[in-house]
């Protein structure tokens, strides 16, 4: 799938109108219409707002597996859980599983 085709998906998936990605990217509704109605390729920083505009990263976008959308406020939990070991992750997993109890 081609970038334009994509950014078309995703539009599709959350229900967004070319005026609703405009205004979540920063960039003009007419730019976002050029790629719809035309489909012409769109510039890396054009795809990088659009990206910014759905809230996923570059690599998300070009990625062909499944991916997960993951708010922004959760990155620095990510960024710390990665950095613990195995023994860490167990520990802290059994410390909010208790905290999710209450």
């Amino acid at each position: 799938m081609d970038a334009t085709e994509k950014i078309k998906e995703m539009m599709k998936q959350r229900g967004w109108s070319a005026y609703k990605l405009a205004k979540q990217s920063g960039l003009s509704e007419a730019t976002i219409g050029n790629l719809i109605r035309r489909n012409t390729v769109p510039s890396i920083p054009t795809v990088e707002a659009v990206c910014n505009g759905f809230g996923i990263s570059l690599s998300q976008f070009f990625s062909d597996g499944d991916t997960i959308e993951v708010p922004s406020e959760y990155k620095p939990l990510i960024d710390c859980w990665s950095a613990l070991s195995s023994e860490q992750r167990e520990a802290a997993l059994k410390l909010l599983q208790l905290m999710n109890q209450r």
